[in-house]
Parts: structure tokens; sequence; C-alpha cells
């Protein structure tokens, strides 16, 4: 259970989009600074804004923790973190981002679109949508030697099923939903 505890943390979608937005955005800026600035910009409004949110809803007393695992709780977080998205991706879009990080942001937009819809209903693995989503856009990005970056989703998927946190079903959907949309924005935007 330590181990999924700590893959659970280590895959959290917060974790993942921070992460990528700052490759991205230095793949975008040609490697320097200037890319760093890009990616440290879209990444406040991509997963800053949105986790700060999270954090003050479990503190508060609104969520129950901040994997946001009650299904009925997902709804406001998730439209928050898509408002917080759009406004981050028009700021980009105004200033003059890299095409690469702007192609992140929609696809984090669409992602969550698709995200508050399938909650609505269902379940869906969040994390799984996240690692997948992170792993196409490696590759489509850094090319082929990031397939080695596909074990990410796998693992996230097991940590979650392992905690119970989702079913099998909910990890395969959000993985597959979370590839093909990245794929999908991300790929034809770049």
């Amino acid at each position: 259970m330590r181990a999924a505890r700590l893959v659970t943390e280590l895959t959290a979608p917060a974790v993942l989009v921070t992460v990528l937005t700052m490759l991205v955005g230095w793949f975008g800026g040609n490697g320097g600074a200037h890319g760093l600035a890009w990616g440290l910009l879209a990444t406040v409004f991509a997963s800053g804004i949105p986790f700060a949110y999270i954090v003050g809803g479990v503190r508060r007393g609104r969520l129950t923790d901040h994997h946001v695992g009650v299904r009925e709780q997902r709804r406001t977080p998730l439209l928050f973190g898509l408002a917080s998205a759009a406004v981050g991706w028009a700021l980009l879009a105004a200033f003059g981002a890299p095409r690469p990080l702007l192609a992140l942001v929609a696809a984090g937009v669409v992602g969550l679109v698709v995200a508050v819809t399938v909650s609505h209903w269902w379940k869906m693995s969040i994390h799984t949508a996240v690692a997948a989503g992170a792993v196409v856009v490696l590759v489509l990005t850094f090319g082929a030697p990031l397939l080695a970056a596909v074990p990410v989703p796998v693992l996230a998927g097991w940590s979650r099923v392992r905690l119970r946190a989702h079913t099998l079903p909910q990890v395969l959907v959000g993985g597959t939903v979370g590839g093909l949309v990245a794929g999908a924005v991300y790929g034809a935007l770049t």
C-alpha cells in the first residue's frame, strides 16, 4: 500500500501537468530560460491555481482529499480548473507564447471538458488520463525515445486500483480518453 500511495502522489495530475508544462515550455522556447518562463506562467494557470483551490477545499472541509476521490465533489474543482486553464491559455495566446505550449494548454482544456462531462455520471480516472496524455505529448514533442515513459500511466492506474480509488474499467477508460484527447488536440495544434 505504501508503494501505491507513493506512485499515486508522484503521478498526480498536478505533478505531471507541472513537469510536462515546464518541459514543453522549455522545448517551445528552444531550450532556453525564455521557454522556461513561458512554462512557469502556463503552470500557474494549468496546475498551480487549480491545485490551490483543491487544497483550500480540503482545508475548509468541502472536499474529502486532494485527489477529490468522491465523484460528487469533482464537478466544481474541475470547472474551476477548466476556467483557470482557459484564462491561462488566453493570456499565453495574447502575449505570444510558443505554439507547443498553447497546444498543450488547449489539450488540457479539452481534457477538462471531457472530465467534467464524464464525472457527472462516472468516476473516470483523471490520474491515468493525465498520465497517458503526458506520454502522448512527450512522444509527439521529443520523439520515439520517450516511449520509455509508457510505464507511467500503467503505474498510475495500478496505484489507483490498488488503493481502491478506481476500478480497472475507470482506469482503462481514463488512460484511453487522456491519450486520445492529447493526441488529437496537441497533435493537431503543433
